[in-house]
């Protein structure tokens, strides 16, 4: 069972020296460290932290915000770690995924970023709903039934459907649609 530390910080000129210093205070056996952005998810190092990570391990991480910038990503991370029974610790709000207190605060973590979610998603529709009166919103442009003509000048000269869809910029799926619509059926 290993102690796995995760640090992080956004840009090269920033130092990861005071994270590492708290995490070594708790007996940490390995540590992933990287300099990215927050906002990206395919980080190196912690995608290699979570497949790294066994069966009754524990991953400690000095705040939240260093290993997810949205609730939805962290959960995502923690649902992770729950599949594999990784238990899960921040310092700075004692969150402690081992005690009850600490799956909890996770769960009303999961609560508001729901909430947020739901609350983002009906202002934006209801935006939709008055540009729409406004005759403002029309939707997004059709991109692949813009290419149509092209499409079926290219079919005719007998590329492959493959080919088109990589010369023109679109799926392959929407040059098999353009096709059907053509052909009636």
């Amino acid at each position: 069972m290993a102690i796995i530390g995760y640090a992080r910080v956004s840009t090269e000129g920033q130092e990861l020296t005071v994270q590492l210093e708290q995490l070594n205070a708790q007996g940490v056996n390995k540590i992933f460290q990287e300099k990215a952005s927050g906002a990206q998810h395919d980080r190196p190092h912690l995608l290699a932290m979570l497949d790294y990570m066994r069966e009754g391990d524990t991953v400690i991480v000095c705040k939240l915000d260093r290993i997810a910038r949205s609730t939805k990503h962290l959960l995502e991370i923690v649902e992770i770690m729950e599949t594999k029974k990784v238990a899960f610790k921040v310092l700075n709000i004692n969150l402690d995924t081992t005690s009850p207190t600490g799956k909890l605060m996770l769960f009303m973590l999961g609560a508001i970023g729901q909430f947020e979610l739901g609350m983002m998603l009906e202002r934006q529709l209801e935006g939709i709903r008055i540009a729409k009166e406004a005759g403002a919103y029309k939707g997004r442009k059709p991109t692949a039934r813009a290419q149509e003509t092209r499409v079926l000048e290219l079919l005719a000269q007998g590329k492959t459907k493959k080919a088109i869809a990589g010369d023109i910029g679109i799926g392959i799926a929407s040059v098999y649609r353009i096709l059907k619509a053509h052909r009636g059926g």
